[in-house]
């Protein structure tokens, strides 16, 4: 049984169709790559899977269970973690702070284990050092890490990545790259907007083009790159 099932998922602002008949299925595990042009959709897909917004049309399953109506806490609560393109943490909290806030209110984790959990997931993010920094006084890729580590204290079982490389140097990217590959690793399944592709494409397993809000494909990264359609609307190159 899939993870996530979007089947048939639409939805329109007016008269524009932002989301246009999504259907895809996340396995156990699996990571998902998703890439378009500006406004094909990609926010509003996340939103969706989310909870922030209800689709028209459409269901979305979560472990074969009907999520579609859940509020984005039950949606948390259900095993959807996220973390979004601009981090946003709680500036005047220590980092350590801000995981156990995601570990109590949004991982619904006992006083007596999430301090414990909280510790685990700064030392996998990198974070541990940083434990008792202020929050807003981080660097740019330690926010970042930070939006990974809030996430995943949520204990998800799907992580939403929202263009989480976006603004890194290269050498930050690789480090950021290699803290994912290893979530990843450990069994979570992911799901990625990233305009930075080779970031995208050293960990996903598939990746989805999405334009005007319809998916235009889905396959092996590698094959979808080669379309000369992908080529054409993505990458902007006449073929």
């Amino acid at each position: 049984m899939a993870i996530l099932s979007l089947q048939n998922v639409s939805k329109s602002f007016g008269a524009l169709k932002v989301t246009d008949d999504v259907r895809f299925e996340l396995a156990e595990g699996e990571a998902l790559g998703i890439i378009g042009p500006n406004g094909a959709g990609k926010s509003t897909l996340f939103n969706l899977i989310a909870g922030n917004l209800r689709p028209d049309e459409g269901v979305i399953t979560l472990s074969g269970r009907d999520v579609t109506g859940e509020s984005p806490m039950q949606r948390c609560a259900s095993g959807v973690g996220r973390s979004f393109q601009i981090p946003q943490p709680f500036g005047h909290l220590s980092v350590y702070e801000n995981l156990l806030v995601a570990a109590r209110f949004g991982g619904g984790v006992s006083g007596h284990d999430a301090p414990a959990l909280c510790m685990d997931i700064l030392r996998r993010t990198g974070l541990a050092e940083s434990a008792a920094k202020p929050a807003g006084s981080l660097s740019l890729l330690s926010r970042k890490r930070l939006e990974l580590a809030r996430a995943m204290a949520t204990r998800p079982r799907v992580i939403l990545l929202d263009e989480i490389a976006g603004g890194l140097t290269d050498g930050e990217c690789v480090e950021l790259v290699a803290t994912i590959r290893g979530i990843h690793g450990e069994g979570i399944a992911i799901i990625w907007i990233e305009h930075v592709l080779h970031a995208l494409t050293s960990v996903v397993e598939r990746l989805m083009v999405l334009n005007f809000g319809k998916m235009l494909m889905i396959g092996a990264p590698d094959e979808v790159m080669a379309s000369p359609e992908v080529k054409e609307i993505y990458l902007g190159i006449e073929v």
